[in-house]
Parts: C-alpha cells; structure tokens; sequence
C-alpha cells in the first residue's frame, strides 16, 4: 500500500513537469517560432506578417501586461515592456512605404533582429523568463513546489513500501 501512495505522490510532480513541457512547447510554436521567423524575415512584408501573429497572440492570451515572477519583480520578467516593444516593432514595419529604398528595408530588418533575438551563448528569441506559462505563474510554482515534496515523500513511500513485500 505504501509503494501505491509512494507512486501517486511522485504522479503529482510527474504532472507538473508534463505540463511544462507542453506549455513551453505550445508557446515555442504558436508565438516564439513566429518571433524567430520575423527576426529572420529577408522582406519587411514577411516579417509584418510574422509580427501580427505573434502580437494577435499576446492579446488573445492577455499576455500584455504584468510581470512573469512569482517572488519579486526584476526588468527582465516585464511582460508589457516586452509586449510594447513586439507591438511597436510592428508599427515599424507597417508604416514602411512601399517606395522606401532597399537600405531603408534592410536597416529596419537588421533593427528588428536585433530587438527580437538575444545573442549570449548562441541565439535565442528575446521573451521573459517563464512567459510560456504566463499568467498562471504562480499557480505553476505553487503546484511545483508541492509537487516536489509529493515526489520526495512518494519516493521515501514507494521504497519502504517495497520493503514491505
């Protein structure tokens, strides 16, 4: 009985991790691949097109505001800043004439590269941390680190239940 409890504690965190990694994975394709296609756009039309997906996104997901911390705020977890300047990157573009010089083109696509992608070790899309599962942060953490001590007290169960047999 013991190894059964032991299995449905570790279940919990099992969940919360399953579940981040859908979330990640969700948001990686239904906005942060379309921030990397802008970012790597050779057209302003293509990149204004990848840009009113990934702004039509955050709205429709109220991800324009707020912070993604759960503990305290930092500049790096601020979501309407990173909202605004998505946003204002797309007012860019579609205010480009059609007649503007390919000069022009470019310097603004090498702009909007710059501001969508992050370059450290290796390149990477500019987002907050934790934003994929943003606005229920707290939730996730909440549910994280319970699930870790479920995980710690299932495995302590699951051997002594063994032990049992």
């Amino acid at each position: 009985m013991k190894a059964f409890a032991g299995v449905l504690l570790i279940l919990v965190f099992l969940a919360w991790v399953a579940f981040r990694i859908v979330n990640v994975i969700t948001f990686g394709i239904d906005c942060e691949g379309h921030i990397k296609r802008a970012a790597d756009a050779n057209t302003v039309e293509l990149a204004t097109q990848e840009m009113r997906t990934v702004v039509s996104y955050l709205k429709s997901h109220g991800m324009t505001s707020g912070y993604t911390s759960v503990t305290y705020r930092t500049p790096d977890e601020d979501v309407g800043f990173w909202y605004q300047n998505l946003e204002s990157s797309l007012k860019e573009l579609e205010m480009v004439s059609p007649q503007a010089s390919q000069l022009e083109k470019s310097n603004l696509l090498m702009k909007l590269r710059e501001t969508l992608l992050d370059e450290g070790q290796g390149v990477s899309v500019t987002s907050p941390e934790g934003i994929s599962v943003f606005p229920n942060n707290t939730v996730y953490a909440i549910w994280g680190l319970i699930g870790l001590v479920f995980g710690i007290v299932g495995v302590i169960m699951f051997i002594l239940g063994i032990e049992d047999f």
